[in-house]
C-alpha cells in the first residue's frame, strides 16, 4: 500500500526553525518578530504564502517587488534552517514500522523543495522515502490534488493513504479521492468535526492500525 505523509505539522515540528528565519528579516525591517502561533497559522500553502501572511501580520506593504525581495531573502535562508526542527512523537517508530512492512511511503509538501530536501537530511529521513514531491516541482500546489497524484503515480499507482495535519491536506485528499488520516496536533486551524477526514489521531502509534483499516476498506471494495 502507499503511504503518502505531509511534512510540516505531520512529520515534525518546523516552526521555530520558521520562526527564527522570519525574526531575522523582520528585525532587518525593523519589525516584531513572529510569535510561535503566528507561525503556526500562517504555514501550509506554500512560503510564497507564509511570506504574504508575514507581511500583512506587519503591516509591510506588499507590492510584488518587495514581496519578491523577502520572499528571496526568506527561501534563502530557510534552506539551511534545519537546527530547530524536531519530530512529533512516535514519528519515528512509526515510519521504521511501515517501512519494513513492505509499504511504499511518499512525501508530499508544499514546502519548497530545496529546504524540504536540507531538512530531511539533516533528519535521516532520505532513506524513508520512495517518493518526494515538494512545491515547486510541479505547476501547482496543494490543495490542488496535482501534488498528490503525482506522487502516488511514481509510488507505482494503487490503493493509498494519505496523511497530514492541516485544512490544506484534508482538501488535498478530498479533491483527490483519496482516504485520508487527519493528526490532530499539527497545524490545523479548524475543529476537528469540521475538516473531512476518514480518520484521525492524535499519536503516532495509533497509525498502523489505521493503516491495517485502510487496507481492509480496499480489500471489501474490490
Amino acid at each position: 500500500m502507499n503511504i503518502v505523509f505531509d511534512l510540516d505539522g505531520t512529520l515534525i515540528d518546523s516552526a521555530p526553525d520558521i520562526q527564527a528565519v522570519a525574526a531575522d528579516i523582520l528585525n532587518g525591517l525593523g519589525k516584531a518578530p513572529l510569535s510561535l502561533e503566528e507561525v503556526r497559522s500562517f504555514v501550509g500553502e506554500g512560503a510564497g504564502v507564509l511570506v504574504s501572511r508575514m507581511m500583512n501580520a506587519r503591516e509591510i506593504p506588499e507590492t510584488p517587488a518587495r514581496h519578491a525581495e523577502i520572499y528571496g531573502q526568506f527561501v534563502a535562508r530557510y534552506e539551511s534552517a534545519v537546527d530547530l526542527a524536531v519530530f512529533y512523537p512516535g514519528v519515528v517508530d512509526a515510519l521504521a514500522v511501515l517501512k519494513a512492512q513492505g509499504h511504499r511511503l511518499g512525501l508530499c509538501t508544499n514546502k519548497p523543495e530545496l529546504p524540504a530536501r536540507a531538512v530531511m537530511r539533516h533528519m535521516g529521513l532520505d532513506p524513508v522515502f520512495d517518493v518526494v514531491i515538494a512545491g515547486g516541482m510541479v505547476a501547482s500546489r496543494k490543495p490542488d490534488p496535482e501534488m498528490l497524484h503525482v506522487c502516488i503515480a511514481e509510488l507505482g499507482g494503487g490503493p493509498t493513504l494519505y496523511v497530514g495535519d492541516s485544512e490544506t491536506d484534508a482538501q488535498t485528499a478530498r479533491a483527490a479521492a483519496v482516504p485520508f488520516a487527519l493528526y490532530t496536533e499539527g497545524y490545523r486551524k479548524s475543529p476537528v468535526a469540521e475538516m473531512p477526514h476518514d480518520w484521525a489521531f492524535d499519536h503516532f502509534d495509533r497509525l498502523q492500525e489505521i493503516v491495517r483499516e485502510a487496507r481492509a476498506r480496499q480489500t471489501a471494495a474490490e
